[in-house]
């Protein structure tokens, strides 16, 4: 179970295009296994209730290799999403599938094995005209070496209703858990200074979620500030993790605190 416990509703995503694919070779000097290709579909998916379209993008790569969560870790790299071309587009949002924990020359790192759909959620300006959605994306894939790789995607979503996509279904069902779901009973954080940032000290009172090791990822909101790996510490029902916080600029900075998102992985 994998739930994101927010302290305040924190979900920034840009959005998705239609029915498009780009597969790219990247080359990789002196390693033996075939180069990695990374290829991206469009879903279009339906109308929702709300007037919005919920499409994803499918992304696939090759056998052994990973791409990375929204927040990679320490050793990953945060994925991009570029979505000024587009027409007819009013707000986007990605809807992340809980992701995986992988280890990475001993760092933590978050992601998907050899692909994933991301539900994505496109509001237009105007309902009755298509979305034309073009995409950059930018990401890091990994096996035994990381790499960057980009993605351009061009699509147009019709103003139909659509049909249900089962894949999209499932992504969406793969959702973190709620606290309430979870079994969050109170969760507590202080910040205190520290050289070059800050510290926060999440403590949760939450039943232990699996029967592994659990690993908590602090997210401020943000596109400056770095987190680092949180050290986790269970004693009974309470969860407790501290991170480090800084700009990775060097700049000061203040930290809006109801706008940390505290996700736990079981």
């Amino acid at each position: 179970m994998l739930p994101t416990l927010a302290l305040a509703a924190v979900m920034a995503g840009l959005a998705l295009p239609a029915a498009a694919e780009l597969t790219r070779g990247l080359a990789l000097p002196g390693y033996a296994p075939a180069a990695p290709t990374v290829s991206g579909t469009v879903r279009p998916g339906w109308k929702t209730e709300a007037g919005s379209r919920m499409a994803g993008i499918d992304l696939r790569l090759s056998p052994g290799w990973k791409t990375y969560w929204r927040s990679p870790g320490e050793a990953g790299i945060p994925p991009a999403f570029d979505w000024s071309g587009s027409e007819n587009l009013r707000a986007v949002r990605i809807h992340w599938p809980k992701p995986q924990v992988f280890s990475l020359n001993g760092m933590q790192t978050l992601g998907y094995h050899e692909g994933v759909v991301l539900p994505v959620e496109v509001v237009p300006v105007d309902p009755g005209r298509p979305v034309v959605l073009r995409v950059a994306i930018e990401m890091g894939i990994c096996r035994d070496i990381c790499l960057p790789a980009d993605l351009r995607l061009e699509a147009a979503l019709p103003p139909g209703q659509g049909a249900p996509d089962s894949a999209i279904r499932a992504a969406l069902a793969d959702r973190p858990a709620t606290p309430h779901e979870a079994g969050l009973k109170g969760l507590n954080c202080e910040v205190e200074p520290v050289r070059g940032g800050l510290r926060v000290t999440a403590r949760m009172d939450l039943p232990r979620q699996g029967r592994g090791a659990e690993a908590v990822v602090i997210e401020p909101a943000g596109g400056n500030l770095w987190a680092s790996e949180a050290r986790v510490r269970r004693e009974g029902s309470r969860l407790t993790a501290v991170a480090d916080l800084m700009d990775v600029t060097g700049a000061a900075f203040a930290l809006d605190r109801s706008a940390l998102t505290v996700t736990v992985v079981g």
